[in-house]
């Protein structure tokens, strides 16, 4: 059976599980793009590359693969950066695009979009992709294909396919089965010398932790990790980027440790733990609260996805899966001794009282949207303030928070609601975004009008890049101010509302939640310097000031 280059492709990403894909047209990427369209994948047109790749990443981390398709040169460079915070995050995205004849490739006329160098952009994506191809061979094209996408699905990070205008209809072999590849097996004897260990090391303790990170997720273990984490009893903590590994309503979740800008309950138990076992979790420096978590003098298990390292013990080849599975399977009845602990659930109020006429304040929002969330929202959080007032929320679902807390891109989270919106359509976005942020990306508001969204996007107006000013002050951090809430009626579609006051706020809510033909922009003014605590602590620790004496 005969198939073409771009046939062979498409049903390989369907088989993958894509059912859209994010873009901006191009002359070297039409073609395809007309192929993708007759093949039942909707494709979602952005209003620049770089959005399309923001909402290609939510997308993924929902979906499990996303895709993105741009034109050479300038389509390609454009959609750089988000490409990089996917492969920063472990994120699986697909990047296609179309690129000039193989022909012109080899001509010595300079081709428009490019650089120079026809290559330049295909060894530029090679740095932040787990393949960069060109797929300039109809026979040997289902090859790297399949090479490609088995990288991508197994490392949980992107690749790039370039895609010749003349190769699109070029015959090739027709796809079989798609089957994902196949993890290697832990290596038996490192896995069970790895596993004895820990257990040692966790019936003898009296203070033990779990900190579940984003792993979990990437590799589709949260089952898994469920079932340890009941056989055990312990509490469990997770990072900020792996906040909702496990539902916030589990009974031994205990919330988001962040090193010192945790809440002290949290702080407390996983800071004093004796052992703490820290599964798919990335020692970064937002996830332990830069310089401010207190973690040394205990014995840390650090298990990720090729390694387990018990303080100074490393075992290679020792699958992360397998390390959750077998500890499960080893606990005893009844659990494991654990410090005392409350669930995060019961100790986050999510009831409200409105105070009419009560300044808004970043606080008081954050209290009152743990009130408005439930089982069928999804919370995008944008970098700075808003990732951080959003820690404390309590999710009620798995994946029910979207945030790069680790690339930390400014713009991301509002291209992220438009992939958010389309990867789970039954559970409504709710988008907290600073001022700042959304100015970077502000176009994409027209996408969610287009597509009549359901979105409620909560802009906190707090004139400026406050992130920034609370690390360090300066005229930087200035901004022209906008007239948020009249965005939607300038692109078409959706409504906005400027609030200062809580029962003005909860007014534009009951709206939001009451409407359904379009975003809903809520532009919630506050102070410039009002921002939550652990903004505060974070600016601290990262001001100029703190890294000089640190120095």
């Amino acid at each position: 059976m005969q198939a073409t280059v771009a046939t062979y492709l498409i049903d390989r990403l369907k088989q993958a599980g894509l059912k859209h894909a994010f873009g901006v047209p191009g002359d070297y990427v039409l073609t395809f793009m007309d192929r993708l369209i007759e093949s039942g994948i909707e494709f979602v047109g952005t209003c620049n590359e770089l959005n399309a790749g923001y909402a290609a990443d939510a997308y993924a981390r929902i979906n499990g693969i996303g895709c993105i398709c741009v034109t050479w040169g300038v389509g390609g460079f454009s959609a750089m950066n988000a490409v990089a915070g996917a492969y920063a995050e472990q994120v699986p995205l697909v990047v296609l695009v179309g690129g000039p004849r193989t022909m012109q490739r080899r001509s010595p006329m300079l081709l428009h979009h490019g650089v120079g160098d026809v290559a330049t952009m295909q060894h530029a994506y090679s740095h932040i992709t787990v393949a960069s191809v060109l797929l300039d061979d109809a026979v040997d094209a289902p090859q790297h294909i399949d090479r490609a996408l088995a990288l991508c699905i197994a490392e949980k990070r992107p690749i790039m396919i370039e895609i010749p205008v003349d190769m699109v209809d070029r015959s090739c072999q027709a796809p079989g089965t798609f089957a994902p590849p196949a993890r290697p097996p832990s290596d038996p004897d490192a896995l069970g010398e790895a596993l004895d260990e820990v257990m040692a090391l966790l019936l003898t303790a009296s203070r033990p932790v779990i900190l579940g990170g984003v792993e979990l997720h990437r590799y589709g273990l949260m089952q898994e990790f469920r079932r340890l984490v009941e056989a055990s009893a312990l509490p469990v903590a997770t990072t900020l980027l792996g906040k909702t590994v496990i539902s916030e309503l589990h009974p031994q979740a205990i919330g988001v440790y962040e090193g010192g800008t945790s809440r002290p309950t949290i702080r407390d138990i996983v800071e004093n733990s004796d052992v703490l076992l820290c599964l798919g979790a990335w020692i970064s420096d937002i996830n332990f609260g830069v310089h401010t978590g207190r973690l040394e003098g205990r014995h840390m298990i650090l298990a990720n996805s090729g390694r387990l390292k018990i303080s100074q013990h490393v075992y290679e080849q020792v699958w992360i899966g397998d390390v959750v599975a077998g500890l499960a399977d080893r606990m005893p009845k009844g659990g494991l001794s654990h410090p005392d602990f409350t669930c995060v659930s019961r100790l986050l109020d999510t009831g409200f009282t409105v105070e009419p006429g009560r300044a808004l304040t970043v606080s008081r929002v954050a209290k009152r949207i743990n009130a408005f969330i439930g089982d069928s929202t999804t919370v995008i959080a944008e970098t700075g303030d808003s990732i951080f007032l959003a820690a404390d929320l309590v999710m009620h679902h798995d994946v029910g928070f979207i945030g790069q807390a680790f690339y930390l891109s400014i713009g991301y989270a509002l291209p992220a609601t438009l992939g958010a919106a389309l990867a789970d359509p039954s559970r409504r976005p709710v988008t907290f975004i600073g001022d700042g942020a959304f100015q970077m990306t502000a176009q994409e508001l027209s996408s969610l009008c287009r597509r009549k969204s359901n979105a409620i996007v909560l802009l906190l107006n707090n004139d400026g890049y406050t992130t920034e000013r609370v690390i360090h002050e300066g005229p930087y951090n200035d901004i022209q101010p906008w007239a948020y809430h009249k965005l939607p009626e300038v692109f078409g579609g959706g409504w906005g509302r400027r609030v200062t006051t809580e029962d003005e706020l909860e007014d534009a809510l009951e709206r939001a939640r009451a409407s359904n033909d379009g975003p809903a922009l809520i532009e919630i003014m506050l102070e410039r310097f009002d921002t939550s605590d652990a903004l505060k602590q974070l600016g601290a620790e990262l001001s100029p000031e703190k890294r000089q004496a640190r120095s």
